[in-house]
């Protein structure tokens, strides 16, 4: 059976448990990472040297980096669903799942430590003004991409819509003022519908 190795708490472990269940993987999820800690011991450095979560095991093989996971599990698993063979439409998901990991996520980091964790050091309100801000401006962006669509990458569920649309849960849940944006709620509460998006994305946001 397949292992997942981290909390639920964390958006990257989301993506992964989030595609699991699309793809119809049972696993097992093992929880380390923040209060459970785990992550410096031998045994789980010996799976990822960083000491960072998710960490798959599919038998004997074993990876590292969620959106590398959420590739892997679609094209090893998800012929059926989430995988696109096609190259431009592999191509256009993938960016999105790159954005998500050098844009959103950095952007939405200030914003949960500062508004949801309450982190120590962490509580600066300009800091967290300038990541409302500039979440606003991504939000802006996805608006615009599902103004035609009703997903990322077009008429067809995928990858992107599982890696961004973590971000776009802990954005949506977080206590903060947003601008109403019809397209990204619309398609929110699509992907908040399916059972695997359920089991992966816990409310309320910790």
């Amino acid at each position: 059976m397949l292992k997942i190795w981290g909390r639920l708490s964390s958006v990257n472990v989301q993506k992964v448990v989030w595609a699991a269940g699309e793809v119809g993987q049972a696993f097992e999820r093992i929880d380390v990472g923040g209060p459970f800690g785990g992550l410096d011991t031998p045994e789980f450095r010996a799976m990822n040297p960083n000491g960072q979560i998710p960490v798959i095991e599919d038998g004997a093989f074993k990876l590292w980096e969620s959106n590398t996971i959420v590739r892997y599990l679609a094209a090893r698993h998800g012929a059926a669903t989430i995988a696109e063979e096609d190259p431009a439409r592999r191509a256009e998901a993938e960016r999105w799942m790159d954005w998500m990991l050098s844009e959103l996520q950095p952007a939405l980091a200030p914003v949960l430590w500062g508004v949801v964790r309450k982190v120590p050091g962490h509580t600066d309100p300009d800091v967290i003004a300038k990541g409302v801000e500039r979440a606003e401006e991504l939000m802006a962006i996805l608006e615009a991409q599902l103004a035609d669509r009703p997903f990322l990458s077009g008429e067809r569920f995928g990858v992107a819509d599982i890696t961004v649309g973590c971000g776009a849960h802990r954005w949506l849940n977080m206590p903060v003022e947003r601008i109403e944006r019809p397209a990204v709620q619309r398609w929110y509460q699509t992907l908040f519908a399916r059972p695997a998006a359920q089991a992966a994305l816990p409310l309320p946001i910790t």
